[in-house]
């Protein structure tokens, strides 16, 4: 094994939450005033994070306050449209059983990201779930995944991501390693290549053929 330590990104990578996510701009929106955005509109506008993406939408000004309904909204209903990409159980199960120090590095809400993976039975097989509001820092920072490796007691000679986007990508380059796709998110092979990521797969089963 290449690799002692793997994150995965959550949201478009491991847990396909789009359907939760859009549900939640459909609903906060028109509160604020402004029409419900179309599937497409929040596909383009995810990634970065909740405040990154709501200013697709609102106006500056009124960000926190129309993401506190966001959040609270979709923890209403954080577990009925959330499904598991084919492959997740069992690539993420494997590289944990082999010894690899495996993690969820996302900018969801931790607590969010914590609550799922509980809710799919994943915990078990991962040492540590870290997301947005666990410390002050985010992806892409550097900083973020430092802290990360650190409480996994881990280093970045042997580390690698898997994620769906080209923010992914920027955490893994940040980091200094290695940044492996998938194209199950909002971005197309293309974009995550010119992005700068390593190799791109169509999915968590195609990619593990990267840890055998």
């Amino acid at each position: 094994m290449r690799f002692h330590t793997v994150s995965f990104d959550l949201d478009g990578t491991v847990v396909d939450a789009f359907t939760t996510i859009y549900r939640s701009y459909v609903h906060t929106l028109p509160l604020f005033g402004y029409p419900a955005p179309t599937m497409e509109e929040v596909r383009r506008a995810v990634g970065g994070g909740l405040e990154k993406a709501m200013r697709h939408f609102v106006p500056e000004e009124r960000v926190a306050e129309a993401v506190k309904v966001h959040v609270d909204y979709s923890e209403t209903i954080l577990f009925d449209d959330a499904r598991l990409y084919p492959g997740a159980v069992e690539l993420i199960s494997s590289l944990h059983v082999r010894g690899v120090r495996t993690a969820i590095l996302t900018n969801k809400i931790g607590d969010q990201a914590r609550a799922l993976m509980k809710h799919f039975n994943l915990h078990p097989h991962l040492d540590l779930v870290f997301g947005a509001r666990d410390i002050q820092w985010r992806k892409p920072a550097a900083e973020f995944t430092a802290e990360a490796l650190r409480r996994l007691g881990s280093t970045s000679d042997g580390a690698c991501i898997v994620g769906d986007s080209p923010f992914d990508v920027q955490t893994a380059l940040n980091a200094g390693f290695p940044a492996f796709c998938v194209t199950t998110g909002t971005h197309d092979a293309a974009q995550l290549l010119a992005a700068g990521a390593t190799a791109v797969h169509p999915d968590l089963v195609s990619l593990a053929q990267e840890f055998e």
